[in-house]
């Protein structure tokens, strides 16, 4: 069991770990996309991408003949930020995040552009005292200079603090395990689904369950 008092810091993911967004819109965007690549996915290619279920996207797509640059570059033209926001919602177990007495930080690889206004529209912009939306600059988690950058932000970074992070894919444990942190991994797809289990130092489907 997990109590708050065990940690000094929490840092948490965003999406497929706070929120998550509407089936149809997933199809939808995979079908816009394939549109402009000349290909089709399926609905569990579509999955696999979205819910990172094999780790590492881009290389889950150079496996299938995809060029990543080319896919994000069309992915992200096809984004609608408005819209994003609006087919996105808040799982009921996160809500704990907002009635944390500590320190709160947010690491994703959720584009600003789209992760700002999905943070408005669920009403949960002032549960984090720090924010980080990981770039080719800022380092892609499971790396830990994302987790590090965002620890120096909420100033414990170096002072012998404990903290963990929560996310729902197997680079959220890497980076928590990366940068020294304790790792709550979330199961939001189910291990049939993903095809494997991902191990962490707390392994729940419901954040109901740490308490």
């Amino acid at each position: 069991m997990v109590l708050e008092r065990d940690y000094d810091f929490w840092l948490l993911d965003l999406d497929g770990t706070l929120v998550d967004v509407e089936w149809s819109y997933t199809r939808e965007i995979f079908d816009h996309v394939g549109n402009r690549l000349g290909r089709e996915f399926t609905d569990r290619e579509a999955e696999i991408i979205w819910n990172g279920l094999t780790g590492s996207r881009d290389r889950q797509l150079e496996e299938w003949g995809v060029d990543p640059r080319e896919f994000w570059a069309a992915f992200h033209e096809e984004e609608d930020p408005t819209v994003r926001a609006e087919q996105t919602f808040l799982h009921e177990d996160a809500e704990f995040v907002a009635d944390l007495d500590v320190p709160v930080g947010l690491v994703t690889h959720c584009q600003e552009f789209l992760a700002e206004p999905v943070l408005d529209h669920v009403g949960i912009r002032d549960w984090f005292d720090a924010r980080l939306c990981c770039t080719e600059e800022t380092g892609w988690k499971p790396d830990p200079e994302p987790v590090q950058s965002v620890m120096n932000e909420l100033g414990v970074g170096h002072n012998g603090h404990r903290g963990v992070l929560a996310g729902d894919g197997a680079c959220d444990v890497g980076a928590a395990w990366n940068a020294g942190l304790d790792a709550v991994h979330v199961e939001r797809v189910g291990h049939e689904q993903r095809g494997r289990c991902v191990l962490g130092d707390y392994r729940v489907r419901s954040f109901d369950e740490l308490y």
